[in-house]
């Protein structure tokens, strides 16, 4: 019973995470095509969670479409899990700075400054980049925002998939001793049986043999 509700709690909180994870994948694919586009290197504050973010939705969307499987491996399930959440911590660190960033006044900032096209530097020649830097603050707050959320959902369902796992092993448990107990039964039986039957034939064998040695005493 109780493996079935952490299943299906599990369920939810992988949908939770897609539902968060694909806008996050658009928005930082925006920010990903406006620098390789410009010619400029992506900077690791949007590549560390861009490719997190793309990993994270597939191994998503792979867990909750092949649930079936997903169960019986649920130990490296939750330890993917755990390492998809240590990746996103590292990503949010990385874009730490924009949280503390005013987006009514970002064009002022000295993070706007680094943002290569998107900033001050695609501003002085007319990037389209860098043409609503309101924009620009808002969509790296949701994707910062967007991330500390999915650190979350990603503990969760690693600890959920641990606690399947150990509700799968417990449900495996109950049953096996029964069938190998009954097994050895049976065998330890048929050996018995085998091995009475053969000191049987096997006195017969003697006694017949005393008998018609006895004459000749």
């Amino acid at each position: 019973m109780l493996g079935t509700v952490a299943g299906l709690a599990f369920a939810f909180w992988r949908w939770m995470q897609i539902i968060t994870l694909i806008p996050t994948l658009g928005m930082l694919a925006w920010f990903v095509r406006g620098f390789t586009s410009s010619n400029v290197l992506t900077p690791n504050y949007v590549l560390v969670l861009f490719i997190t973010s793309v990993l994270a939705t597939a191994w998503a969307l792979g867990t909750l479409l092949m649930y079936h499987r997903t169960r019986h491996s649920a130990f490296f399930v939750s330890f993917v899990d755990f390492c998809f959440a240590a990746a996103l911590i590292a990503g949010v660190v990385v874009l730490r700075r924009i949280g503390g960033e005013d987006c009514n006044n970002f064009a002022a900032s000295g993070f706007y400054a680094d943002l290569g096209p998107f900033g001050s530097w695609g501003s002085s020649w007319g990037s389209e980049w860098a043409r609503n830097p309101n924009k620009t603050c808002a969509m790296l707050k949701a994707c910062f925002a967007f991330s500390i959320m999915n650190i979350i959902f990603f503990f969760t369902t690693s600890f959920l998939a641990l606690f399947i796992h150990r509700a799968h092993e417990k449900k495996e448990g109950r049953h096996e001793p029964r069938g190998s107990s009954s097994h050895s039964g049976r065998h330890t039986h048929r050996r018995s049986n085998s091995h009475a039957s053969h000191n049987s034939r096997h006195s017969r064998h003697s006694h017949h043999h005393q008998s018609r040695r006895e004459p000749f005493v």
